[in-house]
């Protein structure tokens, strides 16, 4: 990622942020307030698509230039349409595609979920756990906000219960629980580690494999507790990354098999309904690009209540 900082300090005080921009990079004004206007630019750590919005002293103003080799003025593909998996008063949930981010971050331009949900609902939507940019599946809003607080409740106090699917490498045996604690990986930034060896926080995942095979296994994954890659660091410590997570070695495994991203997709989804308390269960079809190792192993993919006692917002 490509990006350019600078405080807001002199002649930039009192400056709309498109002009500011302009002045501090050296762009034409038109293309500063096209950077703007498609989320590139970051006032103080928060996105700013105002362009006139007046900047103050000692603001820092982030722009985000290039990411992924390509410039937010680029052309994007047209995003996938929005899927409703289930709604009413209170509660929206989508199937959240793979490559789309939960939230708007400083180091992805363009939309993400939240500001896709919000847009259809034609006000802010509330979001209450977050699935990684390249998995997919069974995402849930509260549309009011009581009804967001309930939903964040029940992630909170490990009442939402979670199935997830993958293609993993070789060599998972048929069932078990992996409780290593995860904490983060020193000498890999971004990354989170399955060991006793380290202070973690305590994390547990049980699982069935559902096919195995020399190539790779289809495994269904039921977290009891909510982490960051908590799925893909345990599996990674039993030694069958999800195929196609490059930050966790499982890219390589994916050669030949043809794993374009982390094979990880949050299939269903039980949790209490926010006014009436009755169970909600959601379930995300599985996309294309995993459906067809379930396919090739010739077991079908789970579906209906979620077994065992795995529960969390993983």
């Amino acid at each position: 990622m490509k990006r350019r900082t600078f405080r807001v300090e002199g002649a930039l005080v009192g400056k709309a942020v498109a002009l500011a921009v302009a002045d501090a990079l050296g762009l034409p004004e038109p293309g500063a307030r096209r950077l703007v206007e498609v989320g590139a630019v970051y006032v103080a750590g928060k996105r700013s698509r105002d362009a006139n919005a007046r900047l103050t002293a000692g603001q820092v103003v982030t722009v985000v230039l290039e990411e992924g080799g390509q410039s937010p003025l680029s052309e994007a593909p047209p995003a996938p349409e929005l899927r409703v998996l289930y709604e009413d008063s209170d509660v929206i949930a989508v199937d959240k595609p793979a490559g789309v981010s939960a939230q708007p971050t400083e180091g992805r331009v363009g939309d993400s979920l939240v500001d896709r949900v919000g847009a259809k609902l034609g006000r802010p939507a509330g979001l209450v756990h977050r699935l990684d940019r390249e998995t997919s599946g069974v995402t849930v809003f509260g549309k009011t906000a009581e009804a967001t607080s309930a939903l964040a409740a029940e992630f909170r106090e490990g009442r939402a219960r979670k199935r997830y699917v993958a293609a993993a490498g070789p060599g998972l045996p048929p069932s078990g629980t992996v409780d290593l604690p995860l904490s983060k990986d020193p000498s890999r930034p971004g990354r989170w580690r399955a060991t006793r060896a380290a202070n973690g926080v305590p994390a547990l995942t049980d699982f069935h494999t559902l096919s195995s095979g020399p190539a790779f296994c289809v495994v269904e994954l039921l977290p009891h507790t909510g982490r960051t890659h908590q799925l893909r660091a345990h599996l990674t410590a039993l030694g069958a990354p999800i195929l196609g997570d490059a930050r966790y070695g499982g890219a390589a495994r994916a050669e030949g098999v043809g794993a374009a991203r982390c094979l990880l997709h949050a299939q269903a989804l039980e949790l209490g309904h926010p006014r009436t308390g009755k169970l909600l269960r959601i379930e995300a079809p599985v996309p294309a690009d995993l459906m067809r190792f379930f396919l090739a192993a010739g077991v079908p993919a789970p579906s209906g209540a979620i077994r065992g006692a795995g529960s969390g917002a993983a």
